[in-house]
């Protein structure tokens, strides 16, 4: 019964361990394994809530964690591979304004955590660090297709719409883990072209993660389904 309730708490802690893994990489100059890693911690992120919640395992601890985790997968891993990808030749300038992305993004989580009324069902408050920490993931990912100058303007937007008072659709009621869902589409539809473009380059843990990722998707729309 412990191990059962400890899941989702190990799920977090394998969101937060891509996290460490995707600043290593990173500082090693290995970019697309840190953006993948990312993506990868945004897949856990999203299902280590609703585990919590079909094996009636929420707890104080696993919100808390959660948090922790969010902080360095979303936002010191984003912000240190911006660097290392561009900001680097800003020298302490560049250090200094990629160092910003986890600073909104850590307000931003704490902002919600004290919330009385936390967030709709409908809409949160301000962008999710989850869902910027993504984005950012992906522009370096792809950054050979975009110029260096809108994933700048992109970065310095969400800083601001962390904390911003925007109401973003949370998506909650689509039968889908609420982050991963447009990263799902996205993956599902690009996986076959990046494969033959990118084979022998690519990092392989996504070819691991993602077909588990999907299989883990279509589970909960049979499960919603037959509960219908």
């Amino acid at each position: 019964m412990r191990f059962k309730k400890s899941i989702p708490n190990m799920l977090t802690l394998g969101n937060l361990y891509c996290g460490f893994l995707s600043i290593g990489f990173a500082a090693n100059g290995h970019f697309n394994n840190a953006a993948i890693l990312i993506i990868i911690g945004m897949m856990l992120d999203s299902m280590d809530g609703r585990l919590a919640r079909i094996l009636k395992a929420d707890s104080t601890l696993g919100k808390e964690l959660d948090s922790l985790a969010d902080i360095v997968t979303f936002g010191v891993a984003p912000s240190f591979l911006m660097y290392y990808t561009y900001f680097h030749q800003f020298g302490l300038l560049g250090l200094a304004v990629a160092g910003m992305f986890p600073l909104f993004g850590a307000f931003r989580l704490a902002r919600f955590n004290i919330s009385t009324n936390k967030t709709s069902q409908n809409y949160f408050i301000g962008v999710p660090i989850t869902a910027a920490g993504g984005i950012l993931a992906l522009l370096t990912l792809f950054g050979n297709y975009i110029p260096n100058i809108i994933t700048t303007v992109i970065f310095t937007m969400l800083c601001f719409l962390m904390i911003s008072r925007i109401r973003i659709p949370s998506l909650k009621e689509v039968p889908l883990p609420k982050y991963g869902t447009i990263v799902t589409v996205f993956l599902g539809c690009l996986l076959f072209l990046i494969y033959k473009e990118t084979y022998g380059r690519f990092p392989y843990l996504i070819y691991i993660a993602t077909p588990i990722y999907l299989f883990y998707l279509l589970h909960l729309i049979v499960k919603k389904k037959k509960s219908s």
